[in-house]
């Protein structure tokens, strides 16, 4: 196309995005600052447990001029451990309240208060001689994680163009990754996980967060929250030129915003309360309840559990055991990256599939490497090998994909609702499985892996069976795919002219409801 009268070349507009500056620099500031804490935090406490234990038996005789007994310190300790958890679903239940009054960069900014403020406390609790500060600070790093783990996808999945979705989503898991790396390097025992660094070890979660204080506050809101729920068209225009460059079809995507707006008239905002009966998108809730079930349920965190006995058993030195973890945290990060590379190429449901394949088989040879070498001393090493292939596994897919798949598969209006219910599913779960595992540990030894076997097996069964490929289509046309199973009509929607995609946007009325 030319100019008349000029004959130079207009500029070629098109629907397919590209990583522009804008839209890379809004990713790194917002996964950074958020997903980063969940990561550090659920990883920092486990190396130095020993210096923790140390601190709290200190304490415990400087008040009472006796040591606690091994029991009081064990149940400090399981507190420790568990108030994060804990505090994840009290997160994943607000969050849904947060996103709708202050959007999501809005959310992620005021959610940053949950990260400086403990990281101080826990900073000082060696100065104070107290404890208690570490155990409080764990439930507010706790609400930290539980908000981001919701909001970040959220945001990321809607600031992205549908054919970098997937890619730009996984950076959720990425830097999860990348806090837990960073952490099990800080705490080995030559650099912070000792007498004197801890308090500083525990103090660094803050850093992310003030960081991203500085930085994201430059960088636009999603423009789908803009247009949809706050009825913005010119800020979400802007929003989208900077995250998308001049030579993008601003336009049509604005339109199909507005399409999905038109089909979500009709149900209406849903409470979480609503999404239950809501038939719709049964298929939707129940996928994204399978999804993060199966992603905790599949045996991680067991496998974690583990890996300290199995790598002793193989005639690693325990005081050298810290840096085979870190191996281990090394290649969880290189292959959650090549998953982030993939998941534009492979598609969703081949990771989800191979990676919960690859799971359940190193669980299989795992339990007969475990049964067995104590008669087959060699297989210990065969042990070693399981736990990288398992965490090779995890990380393709249970670990990164379900972040990328819970975002395509609802809509805006049922967005908030279901995003509490994946988050406190997730955190559920999380707390069971660590609640759970040391007891079915006990009782059955390496037979408990049989288990997450049957769980990654069944999980996969139901991927094949009901999810979708949702590589490269819009959020309408992923419902529309569901909307056959659910027994429903989601009749595509008709074409627009150009007057039409002119008319000034009507904002959709603001939701009855509350998050619940």
């Amino acid at each position: 196309m030319e100019k008349k009268g000029t004959g130079t070349p207009l500029p070629t507009t098109h629907m397919k995005g590209s990583l522009k500056p804008t839209l890379a620099l809004t990713t790194l500031s917002a996964s950074f600052g958020s997903a980063f804490q969940y990561g550090y935090n659920i990883s920092v406490i486990n190396t130095p447990h020993k210096v923790f234990k140390s601190f709290y038996n200190d304490t415990y005789f400087e008040r009472h001029g006796k040591s606690m007994d091994e029991n009081s310190l064990l149940l400090l300790w399981s507190c420790t451990v568990s108030m994060f958890p804990l505090g994840g679903l009290l997160g994943s239940l607000i969050v849904g309240l947060m996103v709708n009054k202050w959007g999501r960069k809005g959310t992620l900014l005021i959610n940053n208060v949950f990260a400086v403020t403990p990281a101080i406390l826990m900073g000082v609790s060696k100065v104070a001689r107290a404890f208690e500060l570490i155990i409080f600070s764990r439930v507010l790093v706790g609400i930290c994680a539980g908000i981001s783990y919701s909001a970040l996808p959220m945001y990321l999945g809607e600031l992205a163009p549908k054919n970098l979705r997937g890619a730009i989503a996984t950076m959720t898991e990425v830097f999860v990754i990348v806090g837990i790396l960073l952490a099990q390097i800080f705490s080995l025992q030559a650099i912070l996980g000792n007498a004197t660094g801890w308090p500083i070890l525990l103090a660094l979660t803050g850093v992310p967060a003030l960081i991203q204080l500085l930085s994201l506050p430059f960088f636009p809101e999603s423009p789908r929250y803009t247009l949809i729920e706050k009825g913005d068209e010119e800020t979400a225009r802007r929003a989208l030129r900077r995250l998308r460059g001049c030579n993008y079809d601003v336009e049509a995507e604005m339109e199909e915003m507005r399409e999905e707006e038109r089909k979500e008239q009709a149900e209406g905002r849903l409470s979480v309360l609503n999404l239950f009966t809501f038939r719709p998108l049964r298929w939707q809730l129940i996928s994204i309840i399978v999804l993060m079930a199966g992603q905790q349920l599949s045996g991680i965190n067991a496998v974690n559990y583990y890996a300290d006995i199995i790598y002793t058993s193989a005639g690693v030195d325990p005081t050298q055991s810290q840096y085979v973890t870190v191996g281990s945290g090394v290649i969880n990060l290189v292959m959650t990256i090549v998953s982030a590379v993939a998941v534009e190429r492979l598609g969703r449901r081949i990771l989800l599939l191979s990676g919960y394949g690859i799971c359940g088989s190193a669980c299989v040879v795992l339990t007969v490497a475990l049964l067995l070498q104590s008669t087959v001393p060699e297989l210990s090493y065969l042990g070693i090998i399981c736990v990288f292939a398992y965490i090779v596994g995890h990380s393709i897919g249970p670990s990164p994909v379900p972040s990328v798949v819970r975002t395509e598969i609802v809509l805006q209006s049922s967005r908030t609702a279901a995003f509490t219910v994946d988050g406190a599913v997730h955190w559920i779960f999380n707390f069971i499985v660590g609640l759970a595992f040391p007891s079915i540990q006990v009782a059955i030894g390496a037979y408990s892996f049989l288990v997450f076997t049957t769980l990654c097996l069944l999980t996969a069964a139901y991927i094949y069976v009901v999810i979708p490929e949702t590589k490269g289509k819009t959020f309408v046309e992923i419902n529309c795919a569901f909307a056959k199973r659910n027994g429903v009509e989601f009749p595509e929607g008709s074409q627009v002219t150009i007057a039409k995609m002119a008319e000034p946007h009507t904002p959709s009325l603001p939701a009855q409801q509350t998050a619940f």
